[in-house]
């Protein structure tokens, strides 16, 4: 991290202290500085760095920051970064610019790099094809360890990671794998199928990223292989490409369970958070249109009763919260692998379970506060009020277990079942069901409105 010294330095008025102070900070410190950067600013602070310190910066940019800095900067600068980018932050890159100039770089980039990236690009996005680097060390059966060491030092050099090291045949099918540890501690001319292992965890190029993210973190590895459908090694997925999918994973589901469609970020222009936030806000408008109009019946018997207008909005409340906190911990569960959807009657049964205990309390609650906010000849509310406090509280939990569970078995992301949904889904079941009990009572009572 920068600190509060380094800080101050940083200021366009003092160039050539900046520039020292840029090229002697960590590239991830560095490319925070020139994010935080007035618009204007960036194209200058990036250009006082060295060209690898540069290089190594420029990946650490948010995208939108790396789309700025090549418009600003020379054709030959441009090409250049983008050359020595890995092939998965490249490919990630070019997701986000405009096709005219994707196909202006892509034709300055060399032969090799080319095909690489359009290789990634061309797998579908969310998949272990696309997040995939094209760079890592690969060995011949026929090596030997000598050897193996002796191509790796003078090839592999740039690779992205040199830790684990993939077996193949002629055909470029995956055979084994040899960790670097194995190589180091192992005498000169042993064969390398020797000593690889021939039990290589591995992902399919059509594997989802979120899955890969699952096996990797199961079976603690640091990379992992992607082959294609005929076994054929085409690249590796590294561990720093699993903390960024499980950010992504986790910052998409935390935004869908709130109603923010996207990956809105804590200091998007105002533009952007309309455009984000507005449309789940006119839908959620629209639900509760729904929910509105199953109250709107009963305009007479909350006039008769005035105290619903007091506990209503508890029902609408409480239950809400009770659906998204089972809502929650069912799509924790399911997006960290802990359960799936085999095993919905196991939690919707410990669900339901706690779910009791916690309708009677707060069915309880329900009751007393009733009875101290209701008039004399109301009172009789404060039974009903508490019964479906009860059966929203069973009816929320079941739908916060079973909504989620239901999408992921259809292979749908469980996190659209956002939280405004449940809750006014719970509400509108909640209001029904209390305010025809309630005209029910009245009836029943003699004391139609």
């Amino acid at each position: 991290m920068l600190t509060q010294d380094v800080r101050n330095t940083l200021d366009i008025a003092d160039l050539n202290q900046l520039k020292c102070d840029l090229n002697h900070l960590q590239p991830v410190d560095v490319g925070d500085y020139i994010t935080q950067l007035p618009e204007q600013q960036r194209a200058i602070a990036f250009r006082l760095l060295n060209k690898p310190h540069a290089i190594d910066v420029f990946e650490y940019l948010p995208t939108e920051v790396q789309e700025e800095l090549i418009n600003s900067l020379h054709d030959a600068q441009v090409v250049h970064l983008v050359e020595e980018m890995s092939p998965d932050e490249r490919a990630e890159l070019f997701d986000e610019l405009p096709a005219g100039v994707i196909k202006r770089l892509l034709q300055e980039l060399s032969p090799e790099q080319r095909q690489a990236t359009a290789t990634i690009l061309g797998y579908p996005e969310g998949t272990a094809g696309r997040v995939m680097t094209t760079e890592y060390v690969r060995l011949r059966q026929g090596l030997t360890v000598g050897e193996a060491l002796s191509k790796i030092r003078r090839q592999d050099e740039d690779k992205e990671t040199i830790y684990y090291a993939y077996v193949t045949d002629d055909n470029r099918t995956l055979v084994s794998v040899v960790s670097l540890r194995q190589l180091l501690f192992t005498f000169p001319d042993v064969l390398i199928r020797d000593i690889a292992s021939d039990r290589v965890i591995k992902v399919k190029t059509e594997t989802s990223q979120e899955e890969v993210a699952q096996i990797m973190k199961r079976y603690d590895l640091i990379a992992i292989p992607v082959v294609d459908r005929e076994d054929r090694l085409v690249g590796i997925i590294t561990i720093d490409d699993v903390m960024d999918i499980l950010e992504e994973e986790a910052t998409e589901d935390i935004q869908k369970l709130a109603g923010v469609s996207g990956d809105e970020a804590a200091l998007s222009p105002p533009q952007v958070t309309i455009l984000k936030r507005l449309p789940w806000l006119l839908g959620i408008m629209g639900l509760y249109i729904g929910a509105a109009s199953a109250i709107a019946p009963f305009q007479s018997v909350i006039a008769a009763v005035p105290v619903l207008a007091v506990i209503m909005p508890i029902f609408s409340n409480t239950g809400g919260t009770v659906g998204i906190q089972a809502l929650t911990v069912t799509i924790r569960g399911l997006g960290v692998g802990e359960v799936t959807p085999k095993d919905t009657l196991k939690i919707l049964r410990k669900e339901v379970l706690a779910g009791l205990g916690t309708a009677l309390a707060l069915s309880i609650t329900m009751i007393l506060l009733s009875l101290i906010w209701a008039r004399p000849q109301e009172r009789w509310v404060a039974l009903i009020a508490g019964m479906v406090m009860a059966t929203n509280t069973i009816v929320a939990v079941t739908l916060g277990t079973l909504l989620p569970m239901g999408l992921k078995r259809l292979k749908l992301d469980p996190a659209l079942v956002s939280g405004p949904l449940v809750t006014t889904m719970l509400d509108t079941i909640g209001f029904l069901t209390f305010l025809s009990l309630i005209s029910f009572a009245l009836k029943i009572l003699h004391l139609e409105p």
